[in-house]
This record gives structure tokens, sequence and C-alpha cells, in this order.
């Protein structure tokens, strides 16, 4: 019973459309780890909302670019390594599983380079206020473009491997 709950043919399993649903809601919705709605009441609202957004923008921003910088080559060398296990076992070995995983974190390390080139920009540009607002609001818009596409290509892909499976077995 446990093994139909966690089927690693994953394009016929309800749970990893919820997953990827809850993926890119979360990356739309927690932009740069602020949560948009910060932006939006400091926007309408302003004064204390404000000082807030502005605050926390300044943790998150330092926060990202410290680990980019003094761990970045790091990361990058074990997010390589990972991504081409994971692309070579999903499409030329043929895992499904490995597939559905990739079509995930594909998409996600795009938009965790956009993260740090936004947050780099804020750092550089010394966004605040209004020009803070609509840099965080561009940067949502991308990440929900991206998403828009990603689960457009996954869903198509996912139809084709279920396609697949029911017509040769």
């Amino acid at each position: 019973m446990i093994f139909e709950l966690i089927d690693f043919r994953s394009f016929s399993n309800l749970w990893y459309w919820i997953a990827l649903a809850v993926t890119w809601s979360s990356a739309s919705h927690w932009v740069l780890g602020i949560p948009y709605d910060m932006v939006l009441r400091a926007r309408r609202v302003g004064g204390q909302a404000e000082t807030d957004l502005a605050d926390i923008t300044r943790v998150n921003v330092s926060r990202l670019l410290y680990i980019a910088d003094e761990a970045g080559l790091i990361l990058m060398a074990f997010w390589a390594f990972g991504m081409s296990t994971l692309l070579l076992l999903g499409f030329v070995y043929h895992v499904e599983f490995c597939q559905a995983l990739s079509l995930i974190l594909l998409p996600m390390s795009l938009v965790m380079f956009l993260s740090i080139r936004t947050a780099r920009r804020i750092r550089t540009d010394g966004d605040a206020a209004e020009a803070l607002h609509k840099r965080l609001a561009v940067h949502r818009l991308t990440v929900q473009v991206i998403g828009m596409i990603s689960i457009f290509v996954t869903a198509f892909w996912g139809m084709l491997q279920n396609f697949n499976i029911a017509i040769f077995g």
C-alpha cells in the first residue's frame, strides 16, 4: 500500500503535480525571500510598512549575496554535478523520477540565478521605495513567466510520457 502512495512514475502521480504547483506558487510569492504581500502593503500604506520592507530586503539581499560570494563556487559545482546526474539519468537512461525532478529543479536554478542578479542590482543601485517596489515586481513577474513556461513544458512532457506508457507499455 505504501508503494502505491509513493509511485515513482511521477507524471501519473497526483502528488508530483501538487508539489509542482506548490513549488511555483511559493517561488512567485517569496521574492528574494520577501513575501510579496509586504511589497504590496508597503506600496499601499507606506510608513512603517515601507521601513519594514526596506529592512527585510536589506537583510535578505545581504544574506543571499554573502552565500553567493563566499560559497557560490562550491555550491555551483555541487549543483552542476547534481543536475548533470539528474539529466543523464532522466533523459539518457529514461528514469522518469529523475526527469520529473529535472523539470522542477532546472527552471528553479534559473530563478536562483535571477534572484542573485536582482539582489546585486538592488545593492548596487541602492533601490528604495518605489524603485524597490518596481524591481521586486519585475522579478516576481519574471519568476511567474518562468513558472508558466516550466509548468507547460512539464505538462506536455508528462502527457507524452503517460501516452507512451499507455501505448507501448
